[in-house]
């Protein structure tokens, strides 16, 4: 498997409590750290799958569980991993 990253930002302005965060880890982004900076909530994931759609459907899928709407999905080049 290849670990990929990428950040997930949330809807709505929200502050980053530690009653978010554990429900959060419990739903399943235990490879996530959640943070907020002006307002935004994001996630940053470091998720091993076999594919980047794979990570980013089941950290969204996380996401949703934990009762949390995803707005968008900002990945960095310089992070992919590169085809073997």
């Amino acid at each position: 498997m290849t670990k990929y990253e990428f950040t997930l930002i949330l809807k709505g302005a929200r502050e980053l409590t530690e009653e978010i965060a554990d429900g959060l880890y419990a739903a399943g982004c235990d490879d996530g750290t959640p943070g907020t900076c002006n307002g935004v909530f994001s996630i940053d994931f470091h998720r091993e799958a076999d594919s980047l759609e794979s990570a980013l459907r089941s950290a969204i899928a996380h996401v949703k569980s934990a009762g949390h709407e995803v707005e968008r999905v900002e990945i960095n080049a310089e992070t992919m991993p590169l085809p073997a």
